[in-house]
């Protein structure tokens, strides 16, 4: 199964402050663990939300709102895409980061499979398998 781990932003990373070399090192570290482990599919640490936009759906009228954002716990400063066995391998994984304080996010991402004869639409897997080969291929070049 896949899995997304959800960073939360904080006041430091909102203010553009980059993390200390303590905290990279040891982040580097379990990052090599994961990769190591065959868990590590993608990470990425964000900007701050005073370089996003957000855009607001209302029927078919678009809203363009420019960062920074308020509600500072509802912003996101990184993530991964874990690749695991379960939610519990997910978790195990996660207890070992090398995090000092605050709440980290782990989902799970829905997979071609659950798409299809649950919603009436059987070619929906087969579609969606299809997009991720043609990005693999290019990916490839």
């Amino acid at each position: 199964m896949r899995v997304m781990v959800i960073v939360p932003a904080g006041q430091g990373s909102e203010e553009g402050a980059l993390p200390n070399d303590e905290l990279v090192t040891a982040m580097q570290k379990f990052n090599e663990e994961l990769v190591k482990a065959g868990v590590w599919l993608m990470g990425e640490g964000l900007h701050s939300s005073d370089k996003g936009a957000r855009v607001r759906f209302e029927g078919k009228k678009r809203t363009v709102i420019d960062g920074p954002f308020t509600e500072a716990k509802e912003l996101i400063a990184g993530f991964w895409l874990w690749q695991v066995k379960s939610m519990d391998e997910a978790v195990e994984w996660l207890k070992r980061a090398p995090f000092q304080e605050g709440d980290v996010e782990i989902r799970p991402i829905y997979e071609s499979e659950d798409f299809g004869r649950d919603i009436g639409h059987p070619d929906i897997a087969a579609k969606e398998n299809k997009l991720k080969d043609d990005i693999a291929a290019r990916s490839a070049r």
